[in-house]
């Protein structure tokens, strides 16, 4: 009777391996293309995301301009003003991808170099111990952000590039990953019925 428990709780573990090699492989697949695709094409991969940012920002416009026809809206006017704002600049991220892309690196580099003093500061007036990481850690963030920032479009480019490159290296990873569960799962549905069969 325990041995049928046992063989019971076995095939359905055999099962979700079986589906989550599956799932595993199918992210795998997906993210080592998307890898492919980022790595040959930065600049397109950029210009995607930047049209879909300014999509989104036209969708945000729209959405508070729907409100603006509610009677019961205490704010219409600002609103209406807010909302024909995110238009504009959705029309003008859209148009102009070149310029978002530039934001997006500035955003990143003003972000580094924000991080890179907070972690220099923390060096200096922090504990001793880790004093030497966080200095370094500090140092490279801030060249780092002002590198980014310096020239926003062509560092975001190199930026997308290593992307696709840990996109394509992850992919692999997941796709080695899905045929040793897939292994594993073979060996756990085949071990009850052998034993069943030597019993």
């Amino acid at each position: 009777m325990q041995d049928d428990e046992s063989d019971t709780q076995e095939f359905p573990a055999a099962l979700v391996a079986a589906r989550t090699w599956q799932v595993t492989l199918f992210i795998g697949l997906v993210t080592l293309v998307l890898g492919i695709i980022v790595t040959i094409h930065p600049s397109g991969s950029l210009n995607v995301i930047a049209v879909l940012v300014g999509i989104l920002v036209i969708i945000s416009g729209l959405f508070h301009l729907v409100r603006v026809f509610d009677p019961a809206e205490p704010h219409r006017l600002w609103l209406t003003v807010s909302s024909l704002f995110l238009i504009v600049i959705g029309v003008v991220l859209i148009r102009h991808l070149h310029l978002t892309v530039g934001l997006f690196g500035l955003l990143i580099g003003i972000t580094w170099i924000v991080q890179g003093i907070g972690a220099l500061a923390g060096a200096f007036s922090g504990p001793r111990e880790g004093a030497v990481w966080w200095g370094l850690f500090g140092a490279i963030s801030l060249i780092a952000g002002i590198v980014v920032t310096a020239s926003p479009v062509t560092s975001v480019t190199v930026l997308a590039t290593l992307l696709g490159i840990w996109f394509i290296i992850m992919g692999v990873f997941e796709v080695v990953a899905a045929f040793i569960i897939r292994h594993a799962a073979k060996e756990a549905t085949s071990a009850p019925s052998a034993e069943a069969f030597s019993s």
